[in-house]
């Protein structure tokens, strides 16, 4: 669905992004892992159509996405970005109700707020519909930008067989276990739905948990991807991180470790 083409994006003469190629396709979850400053974010910004590649191309089913309309683009694909400021006191309702409420989409008002409701919900919200966005954890702002963004994928009307993507910018990294599980889990069935979907993750484990291919990413270019078993190897690793790395081994001296129980 969504193709980076040897897409390179280069600032003041250092390429953040290089001749990265990408696809990710509906019915499937991608997550994008890698250090600090390896290109992550950027990547899905030039997927997203929030900036354009210096060289290289970005493809919506083989239509360069320089060339999609903006309310088709609105209507294809659903952003929750790293950070997102929000200064005005607006209720956690009336802020997940912007995915609904795109020009354009055709919904009935009764409709959006019972679909922006049932979102706030999935995201585990419940009963936070009236209080105040800036008075919330960052962990719940999080949340509250994923349920506008799962809003923004069912609210419009398509043309039958029109496919639509879900891209996350680290989404879990203020959330406590129960709720890691609550949105990558939403993302899973978001997938099985038939939506792509693009997930930026620190966290390996998750990663290797709920995705069905990995992205490895370092100084801007695409080193491995695949599924867990084949990306996430020791010397690999080791190399993109700068320290070393043991997969599947137990700390020593008993020290515990805590991971969350991904059922079948």
């Amino acid at each position: 669905m969504l193709q980076a083409r040897k897409a390179t994006f280069e600032v003041a003469g250092k390429r953040l992004v290089d001749e990265a190629d990408l696809e990710i396709s509906p019915g499937r979850v991608v997550s994008i892992v890698g250090p600090n400053g390896a290109g992550k974010s950027t990547l899905l910004k030039l997927l997203s159509g929030e900036i354009h590649p210096t060289d290289g191309a970005i493809l919506l089913e083989g239509r360069d996405l320089r060339d999609v309309a903006a309310g088709e683009l609105a209507r294809r694909r659903a952003v929750v970005s790293q950070s997102t400021v929000l200064s005005f006191p607006f209720t956690v309702l009336e802020v997940a109700l912007l995915g609904a409420s795109v020009p354009g989409f055709g919904m009935r008002d009764e409709a959006m707020v019972g679909l922006t409701v049932d979102a706030i919900e999935t995201v585990g919200l419940k009963g936070f519909e009236e209080r105040i966005y800036t008075e919330l954890s960052g962990g719940e702002r999080q949340r509250v930008h994923i349920a506008r963004a799962l809003c923004q994928l069912e609210a419009p009307v398509r043309p039958q067989g029109e496919a639509a993507a879900l891209l996350l910018d680290e989404p879990t990294a203020s959330l406590d276990f129960s709720h890691q599980s609550i949105v990558l889990g939403e993302a899973r069935r978001q997938a099985r739905l038939g939506r792509a979907v693009l997930v930026i993750l620190h966290d390996l484990n998750l990663a290797a948990a709920y995705a069905d291919e990995i992205v490895l990413m370092h100084r801007g270019k695409v080193m491995a991807r695949g599924p867990a078993h084949e990306v996430l190897l020791d010397e690999l690793l080791s190399e993109v991180y700068g320290c070393p790395v043991r997969t599947n081994t137990v700390p020593a001296d008993g020290i515990p470790f805590v991971l969350p129980y991904i059922g079948a």
